[in-house]
């Protein structure tokens, strides 16, 4: 006996740890995606497992409570849900496999391949959530990326981490613009997030605009229009997240996200499920603090990496308002806009870039004065003309009344051709800037 309690007394120590048995709850309520459940212990943005009538499982995240009820959004389709049904909690962290096995896969919302080309083998892991760096140790932005798109590249050059907004409405070649990007851009990786766009576009955008040059030094991550609105916000994480990882490895990273909108869309969706009420134009608060916490965790990482994550994201302006709440909110926290105009698109101008309502706000600290300066003045030749042109095409406008138009009528075909640039071809930096040069300093233009 005193063996016994000998033995027993060597286990003492151990048994005040006592593990932690999560109970399974049960399905009592399903209204539209949103799913209800009691009896389980959870917080939000766990995982659990809700069984299905053909004993199969349906995966949801928890997104919000209220008192003793769950309100879970299932990951995939919803279909075979019963009353009663088992809600099984799960330790499934979203860690997703990261690493050089992931260039040219395309990869769904949860990191799944959807390419055919078998698993991805990795030992490393990264969060959807990603880290928060504080801003007083990331690297500033101090030198310029290529992005081999001439009109851009002169005058609205690109800062290494800087994040900017491409703004367009439907049908105006966004996408054509990024497929450019990819191709012909200095970055070392290429991470794009084709978000809520629909499902032919996605393989459009891989096999016809990025092509296999493009696809060979990128991770492609697409959740189509069909997928659930949690699938369509995982997917836009998950690109940063990657994005983050090659950041954090010192490369120099160019991040499209295709689009914006749909992203703060997908979480209008399930805030409106829950129960948040609409604030702005029927989206919830919560959308407006999403969307900063999406886009600041791009940029540059901190002093003495040497990685930065520059990111375009396209933000859809519906019936190219402008004004639209979600056009208007990023336009706020991004560090400058590339304007995409129908009237342009239409007269078969590409890339379709309005000049007069594009900025780049870290251009003065990444270029040298002299082309901050020539870039300024093909603007101010560019507007005057534009201020002028119903006067000119009408013929009611004299020439020698003002030496400005004068001048501005005078360059606009070569400044025309300047702006438009082909599919295949690729303008580097430096050759932007002395075409911009020459184009200024002919001799009608002094």
């Amino acid at each position: 006996m005193n063996n016994l309690a000998s033995r027993l007394s060597q286990y003492q120590p151990d048994s005040s740890v006592r593990p932690r048995i999560a109970p399974e709850g049960r399905l009592v309520r399903m209204v539209g995606l949103t799913l209800e459940a009691v009896g389980c212990d959870l917080p939000v943005g766990s995982y659990c497992s809700v069984e299905t009538a053909h004993g199969g499982f349906v995966e949801a995240e928890v997104v919000g409570f209220s008192a003793d009820r769950l309100y879970l959004m299932p990951v995939g389709v919803a279909e075979g849900l019963r009353p009663g049904g088992r809600v099984i909690p799960n330790d499934k962290a979203m860690n997703i496999p990261v690493g050089p096995a992931l260039l040219g896969r395309v990869l769904n919302g949860i990191g799944e391949p959807i390419d055919g080309l078998g698993p991805i083998i990795s030992r490393e892991t990264t969060s959807l959530h990603g880290k928060i760096i504080n801003p007083l140790d990331r690297k500033p932005i101090d030198s310029t990326l290529d992005v081999g798109i001439r009109c851009i590249n002169s005058l609205f050059a690109v800062g290494q981490g800087q994040r900017l907004g491409l703004f367009a409405g439907s049908g105006v070649g966004k996408s054509m613009l990024l497929g450019m990007m990819t191709r012909f851009t200095e970055a070392d990786i290429i991470i794009v997030g084709l978000v809520g766009e629909r499902g032919r576009e996605v393989k459009e955008f891989i096999e016809q605009i990025l092509g296999q040059e493009g696809l060979a030094r990128s991770v492609v991550v697409a959740s189509p229009a069909d997928d659930s609105a949690l699938m369509r916000l995982r997917a836009a994480m998950l690109t940063t997240s990657i994005a983050e990882y090659f950041r954090d490895q010192g490369k120099k990273v160019l991040m499209l996200m295709d689009s914006l909108t749909r992203f703060a869309q997908a979480q209008r969706e399930i805030a409106l499920a829950v129960g948040e009420p609409p604030a702005t134009k029927g989206y919830p608060p919560s959308v407006f603090a999403k969307i900063p916490q999406l886009v600041e965790r791009a940029g540059n990482g901190k002093e003495g990496t040497g990685g930065s994550i520059t990111a375009f994201y396209t933000v859809l302006t519906e019936g190219d308002d402008q004004q639209d709440p979600i056009a208007d909110a990023t336009r706020a926290i991004l560090d400058g806009h590339i304007v995409l105009s129908r009237r342009l698109a239409e007269e078969g101008h590409y890339p379709a870039i309005d000049v007069e309502a594009s900025i780049s706000r870290v251009m003065p600290h990444v270029v040298s004065d002299e082309h901050l300066k020539q870039a300024y003045r093909f603007k101010q030749i560019y507007a005057k003309y534009q201020q002028s042109k119903d006067l000119i095409s009408v013929g009611a406008y004299s020439k020698g009344s003002d030496s400005e138009i004068d001048q501005a009528i005078t360059l606009m075909p070569v400044m025309r051709q300047f702006l438009q640039q082909g599919l295949r071809e690729n303008v580097d930096v430096i050759t932007s800037f002395q075409q911009l040069h020459m184009i200024l300093n002919q001799p009608q233009a002094n």
